[in-house]
């Protein structure tokens, strides 16, 4: 590659030229990476969202969901699925690998379903899960005086969002809706002999708008339509209704029988602040910029300044840009460190200048590229170049070092050949340093699910970056030096350090025992550090934004709901902590997409200054209170608002599966109190649900069929008179409102079902003549597991050591609970997966090691040179360990990646001085102890100067608190320590092991001197 270097000297205007473009184009790249807070990955995940209008949980379950069930487990490597039967509604998550071809899973999905012969009446919708999938924003609206807000939000503003480009959906919760409601008085009805459900036959039969056919007129079609069209509410009242059972008796008007009104209905309740205001959310598509979106979704609002006003309870945005800024502001601190180290070893500001032109060049060239990859610029992107900032230096540190050392020797002259001579001399240094850096990063490909997925974007930051700087370390860096260095002040005399550090390596070859027990019992000791530092998947972050629910019987209207949710507004908003308070009753749980009357959820935006721990345990405690004096059944639930990454996996699952659900019910009871009981657990949830009065209706067949009734028959007047009868959309004049038909008085009690006149050509009869009532109790809901009924009771660990924690509960739970027969029992959690991840960066780690060997083998060509170098990584844990014990920061996989890196960066200090080590040998004849020492003195500058260059580009990422670089916070504590034992240990060790590698020629140099 030295012919890089000489092409670059002789055409200096030529390559200045190039990276003049390359600096353009990759501003122009960086200006085009779309911002996001997370790297653009969409979960392999597919989800059935099933609608059964007035269906039970029991019929949802063996009619919809069930068979679907049966039909998704052939779709090909599906993993695992999981449901849930409700009143009306199911849902259906299946999960499936990360290599999966989703368009092509989503039509298998659609071919299943329509061959699963599920009921004319269910409706089936597929959706998928990503994390654009989340609204970015939840904004509450408010109506200026005068201001008809549902016909703006309808015909100007939710248009207007939609054709931003990169919105996906906007939804606005608490509109109302206008429908004409028909009021049947019940006797009069009885009276004519009409149920509500002829009622609507007669009404759909007299007023009603078809496609009749065409006719050919010549050479023209021309369709036709028959229709009978309502003027007026006047002609509905008007309408003639005849008795099926006596069409003798006379007709009636449905005015004569019915009242006719247009009501305002509301199936969601939205407030902020106690307020009431419409709830908007607004979500992105995939590849979206979410900060644009946002931005142009706050510009068309102010358009609408003085119609409508707006608060803003959450914005994904502002966190993206805070974390941006963030890790900007470490990237560029960063940066400023490492120029600061660099000035104090080389003590001259024009060959500082030249070493750190590197980081902006390398970064704006690996924008390049993350560019034309379709890459975002997201934590881990921006992660990944703060991480790199401090090791894209160290190339160019290595060549202008030789260089301006060499200018500095007496009778040395700058020219073209000398350049190019000290850049050729560490060439092969710098390139195997950087490629054994690079290829660290290939077994990340062993890491399976969102976590490779997730670190995948840093990887490849990092490899842009570093291979970019190994570019401008050997073109750009010697055409610099050779027009800076024209005057040069020449010394040879070694300076203190290095004296210093030759009697150092001349002492520590002549006690290689003691030397290597010493470092060995110093590593031992830093093992003995890791039960201390805990064990998690990733660190939480802290949140300002606060997530709670109320969920009540199943049977609770919306009112009621509303009713218990205003007092609960209440007591949230009378905290000094709270900010402000969005409020949804009724509305869509957007995690599992069901949509409950009797659950109330509410945003809580805290002060900066609030203690978050404190909070929730006091608005958990308080609001179970509270909730309880009403309805005792009622449950609480309070959490913090995820920041955003990958799953921490820092929860323990207990899973438990029967048949029976009575001895479920208990087991999951049981599970909950002991899990609740425990201080390093929180948020302990159960999915397993109450359970509700419910009335069953058998029908005696033979009285039935004597008196001439079916039991759709039955099953029509019940549901008369237990819930309205939809007409859909009536066309009257212009106008094509929602019809509603019900009974003014509905029945409040089982004697009343079982009075219930049936006419019948026969006569009028009761419901007790024909059929039995009877009261139970049953579930609210079902959930699944593969198909198995289970319960789950969950929740996050509170301290460090999660798999510790994990395996105490478990053992716990087998241990004080005794599980009724029919309950199996299955634990696991986040740990289980931490493990399992941890066990794959293991095998990365050790598959890196072996390409590092790989590589120094095919760069020095002798199968011992690379063990001397990987000799260095033995040390890495002392400082690493110790780093975070400090820090008080527990192991992670950024950690672990932190290991990674180390790998690379560790092994280019060896690099550099087992490559000088064999010039001095080969290349000048020195023998092995001599060219051990020459070569410590002369590489001890460079190796010093890009190790503290690298550390002091991490300190500022080591020492944040800000949301947003928890991530790169582990993985730079664990650099720096790792970096600064190696590096010192490095010193020392190499030239040791050295000399053990090469025993027999140090006895035979010694033999001959």
């Amino acid at each position: 590659m030295s012919w890089i270097t000489r092409f670059s000297l002789r055409n200096a205007v030529a390559v200045f030229i190039f990276a003049f473009l390359l600096i353009l184009l990759g501003l122009f790249s960086f200006s085009r990476l779309k911002i996001d807070l997370l790297p653009n990955i969409e979960f392999p995940q597919l989800s059935a969202q099933i609608v059964y209008p007035g269906a039970s949980p029991d019929d949802v379950n063996e009619q919809v969901i069930t068979p679907l069930e049966q039909a998704f487990e052939g779709l090909e490597g599906v993993q695992e699925i999981q449901s849930a039967s409700y009143d009306t509604i199911g849902v259906i998550n299946l999960v499936f690998p990360f290599d999966t071809d989703l368009d092509r899973l989503e039509q298998q999905a659609d071919t299943a379903i329509a061959e699963a012969g599920l009921p004319e009446e269910a409706t089936v919708e597929i959706s998928r899960l990503s994390f654009g999938a989340f609204p970015i924003f939840n904004i509450s609206l408010f109506a200026e005086e005068g201001v008809d807000l549902d016909e703006l939000l309808d015909t100007d503003v939710i248009p207007e969002l939609s054709k931003i480009p990169g919105v996906n959906s906007v939804s606005v919760g608490g509109l109302t809706d206008t429908e004409l409601q028909i009021t049947v008085d019940q006797a009069a009805a009885e009276q004519a002999g009409l149920t509500l459900g002829q009622i609507k036959d007669q009404i759909d039969q007299k007023f009603f708008s078809f496609p009749a056919g065409q006719v050919q007129q010549n050479d023209i079609t021309i369709p036709v339509k028959v229709e009978q069209v309502l003027e007026s509410i006047d002609d509905l009242e008007s309408l003639s209704l005849q008795n099926s059972f006596n069409p003798s008796a006379p007709p009636v008007t449905l005015g004569d029988i019915a009242t006719i009104e247009e009501v305002e209905t509301q199936d969601e309740i939205t407030r902020y602040n106690d307020e009431e205001a419409y709830s908007m959310a607004v979500t992105k598509k995939q590849d979206a910029n979410t900060v644009e979106v946002a931005d142009e979704v706050l510009e068309v609002l102010e358009k609408y300044d003085g119609e409508l006003s707006y608060s803003i309870g959450f914005n994904s945005a502002e966190g993206i840009e805070k974390s941006v800024e963030t890790l900007v502001k470490e990237g560029l601190l960063g940066a400023l460190f490492a120029s600061i180290a660099v000035l104090i070893f080389l003590r001259n500001w024009r060959a500082t200048i030249i070493a750190i032109i590197s980081i902006p060049l390398s970064l704006l060239i690996a924008a390049i590229f993350l560019n034309q990859l379709g890459i975002t610029l997201n934590i881990m992107t921006l992660g990944g170049m703060a991480v790199a900032v401090g090791r894209v230096v160290d190339d160019s540190i290595v060549v202008i070092e030789n260089i301006f050392r060499r200018l500095r020797k007496p009778g040395v002259e700058m020219t073209n050949e000398m350049v190019e001579t000290s850049t050729k001399e560490i060439l092969k240094a710098i390139t195997s340093s950087t490629i054994t850096t690079v290829v660290v990063f290939l077994p990340l490909g062993f890491v399976s699910g969102i976590t490779g997925e997730f670190f995948l974007p840093f990887a490849l930051t990092v490899v842009f970056s570093l291979l970019a700087s190994l570019l401008v370390a050997i073109t750009i860096v010697p055409i610099l030096a050779k027009f800076s260095f024209k005057k040069i002040k020449q010394e040879e005399k070694e300076d203190v350090l290095q004296r210093q550090y030759g009697r150092a390596i001349a002492w520590s070859l002549r006690r290689k025992w003691l030397v290597l027990l010493i470092s060995l019992v110093l590593l031992g000791a830093s093992f003995a550090i890791v039960p201390r530092l805990g064990f998690t998947f990733i660190p939480d972050e802290e949140s300002r934004l606060v997530q709670a629910s109320i969920e009540l019987p199943s049977s609770t209207t919306l009112d009621r709901t509303n009713e218990v949710s205003l007092e609960v507004e209440q007591l949230l908003l009378g905290y000094d902590e709270v900010d402000s308070v969005t409020t949804s009753v009724g509305a869509r749980d957007f995690a599992t997409g069901i949509k409950l009357v009797n659950r109330a959820g509410y945003f809580i935006s805290l002060n900066d200054d609030a203690d978050l721990d404190a909070f929730l345990d006091k608005a958990a405690t308080d609001m179970d209170e509270l909730v309880t004096s009403i309805n005792d059944q009622t449950t609480v639930s309070v959490s913090e608002v995820s920041t955003g990454g990958p799953p921490t996996n820092n929860n323990v699952v207990v899973d438990l599966f029967s048949t029976n659900l009575d001895d479920l019910e208990q087991a999951a009871a049981e599970v909950e109190a002991l899990l609740s009981e425990r201080d390093d657990l929180k948020y302990v949830s159960n999915n397993f649900s109450e359970k509700q009065e419910q009335l069953v209706v058998t029908v005696n067949t033979e009285a039935a069929d004597a008196r001439g009734i079916s039991g759709f028959q039955i099953l029509g007047a019940i549901s008369d008179q237990t819930r309205p009868v939809e007409l859909g959309e009536l066309q009257i004049g212009e106008d094509r409102p929602s019809v509603q038909l019900s009974y003014d008085e509905g029945v409040t009690s089982p004697e009343e079902i079982e009075e219930l006149t049936l006419f019948t050509t026969q006569g009028p009869v009761t419901l007790s003549e024909v059929a039995d009532v009877e009261q139970i109790e049953s579930f609210t809901s079902i959930q699944k597991l593969d198909g198995r009924v289970f319960a789950r009771v969950e929740a996050q660990v509170n301290a460090e050591n999660i798999r510790a924690v994990s395996t105490d509960v478990l053992a716990a739970v087998e241990s004080d609970i005794d599980l009724p027969e029919s309950v199996s029992l299955e634990g696991g959690g986040g740990s289980d997966e931490t493990v399992e991840v941890f066990q794959q960066l293991g095998i990365a780690i050790l598959s890196a090691i072996g390409l590092v060997y790989l590589t120094l083998l095919i760069t020095f060509g002798k199968a011992r040179i690379p063990f001397v170098i990987l000799s260095s990584l033995l040390f890495v844990p002392i400082g690493a360990l110790f780093g975070l014990l400090i820090a008080q920061e527990p192991l992670s996989v950024s950690v672990m990646i932190g290991f990674l890196m180390l790998i690379g960066i560790v092994t280019t200090n060896a690099i550099v001085m087992v490559d000088r080590i064999n010039q001095n040998r080969y290349d000048k004849g020195m023998p092995i102890r001599e060219a051990l020492v020459e070569a410590g003195k002369t590489r001890l500058r460079p190796i010093l100067m890009t190790a503290f260059a690298t550390i002091a580009a991490l300190i500022p990422l080591a020492l944040t608190t800000s949301s947003g670089t928890l991530i790169s916070k582990g993985l730079a504590i664990t650099v720096i320590g790792g970096l600064t034992s190696s590096t010192l240990l490095t010193l020392i060790i190499v030239p040791v092991i050295y000399e053990f590698f090469f025993f027999r020629d140090v006895r035979r140099e010694t033999k001959k001197a």
